[in-house]
């Protein structure tokens, strides 16, 4: 039996559209026992105990690549990260499952082949790579293969995580994007993607106000968040450095250097119309992890 541990992430940080994502310190933790024969999943809801689970498509296509089949799985699930939130609840799933895989299996498969096998099914990486390699990541994909490369984040940086009681569509969260983009746009957000990574390593807080801007998703993905423009003066009200949607929303982080900083909040958030709960993370800089047990 193996015990697989995933930190959630949050991706598409403020212009890194599609490439910039960073783990952070809430976590997935599962357990994978292989058995004779079937297939049993305790810990989620009835609707995803089954083959359809991308935990299990993740295994399996792990298994393909190391040229064996799956017989019998036993899946014991937990996860503090919300579902449809923003927070690579489908990242986790996928990297648990090929990870569980691999290792139940000797391990041959290194993390670039793990981020190979993840992407396939979820179709970028931006969030499947910092829940591998932890971190602060930047990724690409070229001729249908991810690359990624990890960045150091300050230890000050504190990710104030808002998560409202209400979800938001993958799918609509795509649709309001715009087929095309004017030039400036795209060389603003270029622009502020490479320095915001600077930023995020030495904590220059005007830089980080700065470059965390964008002009190619999130006006427009804001839109499908409630609240959006209060919940944002409210973070910075309170001295967050910046604001930014996580993922395709509808949660959002404050950043800023206050370890709690969501006490702050606190207050003006009773105010608002959704629920709307704060945790402080921080970056999370091992990610998957493995245990036999």
């Amino acid at each position: 039996m193996v015990r697989i541990k995933v930190p959630a992430t949050t991706a598409n940080i403020g212009p890194g559209f599609d490439s910039l994502g960073c783990a952070l310190s809430l976590y997935a933790v599962i357990d994978f026992e292989e058995t004779d024969a079937g297939l049993l999943i305790d810990g989620c809801e009835p609707a995803y105990q089954n083959e359809e689970n991308l935990m299990v498509a993740a295994y399996d296509l792990t298994m393909k690549r190391l040229n064996m089949q799956r017989k019998g799985l036993h899946i014991r699930f937990h996860s503090d990260i919300p579902i449809s939130r923003g927070l690579g609840s489908s990242a986790a799933l996928l990297v648990a499952g090929s990870m569980a895989a691999n290792v139940l299996h000797g391990n041959t498969l290194d993390k670039g082949e793990i981020l190979d096998i993840c992407n396939q099914i979820e179709g970028h990486p931006d969030n499947v790579a910092p829940a591998i390699y932890g971190g602060l990541t930047a990724s690409l994909v070229e001729a249908d293969k991810p690359y990624s490369v990890r960045y150091p984040i300050n230890e000050q940086a504190c990710f104030c995580v808002l998560i409202p009681n209400f979800q938001t569509s993958t799918h609509e969260a795509r649709k309001i994007l715009p087929a095309q983009v004017d030039f400036k746009d795209a060389v603003y957000n270029v622009s502020r993607t490479a320095v915001l990574c600077r930023a995020l390593e030495t904590w220059d807080e005007e830089l980080l106000t700065i470059a965390l801007n964008d002009r190619l998703h999130q006006p427009y993905r804001s839109q499908l968040i409630h609240e959006y423009d209060k919940i944002r003066q409210i973070c910075l009200k309170h001295g967050a450095a910046a604001f930014f949607i996580s993922g395709s929303g509808p949660t959002c982080i404050a950043l800023s250097k206050h370890a709690d900083f969501s006490k702050r909040l606190a207050e003006d958030l009773k105010q608002c119309r959704h629920l709307w709960q704060a945790i402080d993370l921080k970056a999370d800089l091992k990610g998957v992890e493995s245990e036999e047990i």
